[in-house]
């Protein structure tokens, strides 16, 4: 399942790699998914994939008949509420999370920051800081609270994001300022 998915790239190029999984994604924001989602249900010659599942959905909003399916959750480059709840590790959400994850199920997220570029989005979400530090220092305790242990964080290097297969991955390429922070953490 990827949450916040954007113009679902991710889930389509997962789908295609893997047809024998069922990919969800789900964002808030339609718009995006609209080109996407009609490609989907074309004929498997014409890039349909029967495997793929579009949802319009907050993190905040998940539907109750998603509890429990997910093997896998991505978040990769979080905006707006969505950013300010996995870098802070709001409980709330991560109820959320939690309850739609499978047993053992695994949460990757990534998170792009350019404290200058985005320094606005940044202080108006109350983020004053997105650093290993302040991973290692509030965001495991409220993870593993909330039923999540983090096995895996650090940054990840540029040479590593065309492999997370998205538009915002692809953007940011060029950035040199910009960090990818991420954290793969498995449901206790």
């Amino acid at each position: 399942m990827d949450i916040g998915t954007g113009d679902g790239l991710f889930v389509y190029h997962s789908a295609r790699q893997n047809p024998q999984k069922f990919y969800i994604g789900l964002d808030a924001n339609r718009d995006a998914l609209r080109k996407i989602s009609e490609k989907i249900y074309r004929k498997p010659a014409k890039g349909g994939l029967p495997n793929v599942l579009f949802l319009e959905s907050s993190v905040e909003d998940l539907p109750p008949e998603l509890d429990g399916v997910a093997d896998e959750v991505h978040i990769h480059f979080p905006w707006g509420s969505l950013l300010k709840a996995v870098a802070t590790g709001d409980r709330k959400v991560l109820g959320k999370l939690r309850r739609i994850c499978a047993t053992s199920a695994l949460l990757e997220v990534v998170i792009g920051s350019d404290l200058e570029r985005d320094k606005s989005e940044l202080e108006r979400q109350g983020l004053t800081s997105l650093s290993g530090e302040h991973l290692e220092s509030v965001v495991i305790g409220e993870y593993r609270d909330s039923g999540f242990e983090i096995v895996e964080h650090g940054v990840l290097p540029p040479s590593e994001w065309p492999r997370l297969h998205t538009s915002w991955a692809k953007k940011l390429q060029g950035s040199p300022s910009r960090s990818l922070f991420y954290f793969i953490a498995r449901v206790i």
